[in-house]
């Protein structure tokens, strides 16, 4: 298919006003009426350091270049001068055509996404749709053909329907990449240089990422020009606000252990994680054996069994939600009070992806971490990641001394099935394709 490279709109064709707020409570001030009141609405008072960063510099139509941990209230910080940029300079719905494209790793995180853009912008007459795979097109299409302004989409779908026509790029003012280091590690990466073969080199391009590695940095250079760049302590995690804690446990108790846990009315929203998807499953199952009712979440789940689990976990009808990492990655929900590792994580970094799930909103959170003679050696990269040691408690009924004093070497390297020993389906730094050319990973 061929591709589009006109540019339809420069950056010279907009004026940006406003200046750049003096205090914190005055980043939201500088937004528009129909804004502010959503923002009340949901009880903001004052924009966390990333908003209060970021938004001055977006209203202003910079590029930015963005490192922070996940939890920082970063949606917001794009999605605001977003909706404020179209409110201010409107334009007529055009078919498949958007004037924004937000690109998110997993489907789970282009959904909340489009909800954000919804909540913030609801009194506001811009339209967004939210496309991934995992589901018939159909109704992605419909929406799609009745026009809208900004386009949440993970890669494989989006690719999918360009090339068959629906979508159009040639017109997209404004390119948001989220979640830069996952998208490497699900093996995007040459899905999104083809993406920016559709998209007009004239654009406002934000580029975040938890991480910023060499080949992140790479990648942002082709993307972003002049780019502000904000960093919220990508080396030193924003973990002051959880309280973490290590429980040496041999593999075979982990299932007791966890369910002793349970037990405390305290351990009240409780999100577990687990490196493979059968043991999510295994997970789920024997917690509903012991009367606790969850569910679990990962890759090889249904896209309507997800979004089930996922709303049931987020309106309290059930307190226990089990995933996998990729399932997991962009998670938003509040209240969520404990996260449990019932595997430590391969990658250290993985571990703070993973308890920043609590603490959120400005609240308080617990991570509980279980670990094995087997996974000793996770724990000490782990605890070179935050640079102290994590907290170890041993006054539990299935304390294990011999994983306390494990020297074992970690196991041998993951696949990306999650089997030790397995070979990557990767080629060449993607995921194999089927015969119909359509990724296998298609949002995940």
């Amino acid at each position: 298919m061929k591709e589009h490279t006109d540019v339809r709109r420069t950056r010279a064709d907009y004026s940006f006003p406003q200046l750049r707020p003096q205090s914190r409570q005055g980043v939201f001030d500088s937004l528009i009426p129909e804004i502010k009141k959503a923002v009340a609405a949901e009880n903001y008072v004052s924009p966390t350091p990333i908003q209060e960063e970021c938004i001055p510099h977006l209203l202003l139509g910079r590029d930015l270049l963005g490192c922070a941990q996940t939890g920082t209230g970063k949606t917001a910080a794009f999605v605001l001068p977003l909706l404020q940029r179209f409110a201010l300079t409107p334009r007529k719905l055009r078919r498949g055509t958007p004037r924004a494209l937000i690109l998110a790793p997993t489907r789970e995180l282009a959904a909340q996404i489009g909800e954000s853009i919804k909540t913030y912008g609801r009194f506001l007459s811009i339209s967004n749709a939210v496309i991934f795979g995992g589901v018939k097109q159909f109704h992605q299409v419909k929406a799609l053909n009745r026009g809208v302004d900004i386009l949440v989409a993970t890669p494989g779908r989006l690719l999918d329907l360009v090339e068959q026509g629906f979508v159009h790029l040639n017109e997209v003012e404004v390119f948001i990449l989220d979640e830069g280091d996952r998208m490497l590690d699900m093996g995007f990466i040459p899905d999104i240089k083809r993406v920016l073969n559709f998209v007009p080199e004239e654009r406002q391009t934000l580029f975040f990422s938890a991480t910023m590695p060499p080949n992140m940095q790479a990648l942002s250079k082709t993307m972003v020009k002049d780019p502000v760049r904000v960093n919220i302590e990508p080396d030193k995690p924003a973990v002051e606000r959880i309280s973490q804690k290590v429980l040496f446990v041999g593999k075979k108790d982990k299932d007791a252990l966890l369910v002793s846990l349970l037990r405390d009315s305290e351990v009240n929203k409780v999100l577990i994680f687990t490196q493979m998807k059968h043991a999510a499953n295994r997970v789920a199952k024997k917690l509903y054996s012991a009367g606790i009712h969850g569910a679990a979440i990962h890759g090889n789940k249904s896209q309507f069994a997800r979004t089930r689990a996922l709303d049931g976990f987020k309106k309290n009808r059930f307190r226990v939600l089990v995933a996998t990492d990729v399932a997991a990655r962009g998670l938003d929900v509040d209240d969520i009070t404990h996260v449990i590792n019932y595997d430590l994580p391969v990658e250290a970094v993985t571990y703070i992806h993973r308890i920043g799930r609590t603490a959120r909103a400005g609240a308080d959170g617990n991570a509980i971490s279980f670990c094995c003679a087997e996974d000793r050696a996770y724990l000490r990269e782990i605890e070179r990641l935050l640079g102290r040691p994590v907290p170890a408690e041993k006054e539990h009924a299935y304390h294990c001394d011999a994983a306390f004093r494990s020297r074992q070497p970690a196991p041998k390297a993951f696949g990306r099935d999650g089997r030790p020993g397995r070979k990557d389906r990767r080629v060449n730094g993607n995921f194999n394709r089927n015969r119909s050319g359509k990724s296998n990973n298609n949002g995940r």
